[in-house]
């Protein structure tokens, strides 16, 4: 399996836990996947590190769209508002993760050279 691949699936079963942790005000129940969803997503992170990529890459990019997706995810599901200023920050977010990408790639060519 890819880093990209694990990566992606790490993302969705964090959002998954941080979803159900609203989830459970309503059902305790999903109190288990909140444990089994958080305890998955970081032993899929490991394996994304073993694999090679960059610490800071990895999780800039689990925690971004972490918040990205749970955001969008919070206001279909639970019918949290979406404002301007949400949506500003979440922009912000994506951007800082675009930069931190950018700074591994030119650290790497640097290496490199």
């Amino acid at each position: 399996m890819t880093a990209w691949l694990l990566l992606g699936v790490a993302i969705l079963s964090e959002v998954a836990a941080t979803l159900s942790l609203r989830g459970a005000l309503d059902r305790p129940a999903l109190h288990a996947v909140v444990v089994v969803g958080y305890a998955l997503s970081y032993a899929l992170l490991v394996q994304v590190l073993k694999r090679g990529m960059g610490l800071g890459v990895a999780y800039g990019i689990w925690g971004a769209c972490g918040v990205v997706l749970t955001a969008l995810l919070s206001a279909v599901l639970f019918g949290e508002v979406f404002t301007a200023l949400k949506i500003t920050g979440i922009v912000l977010v994506a951007a800082g993760v675009v930069v931190v990408e950018l700074g591994a790639q030119w650290a790497r060519r640097e290496e490199a050279a």
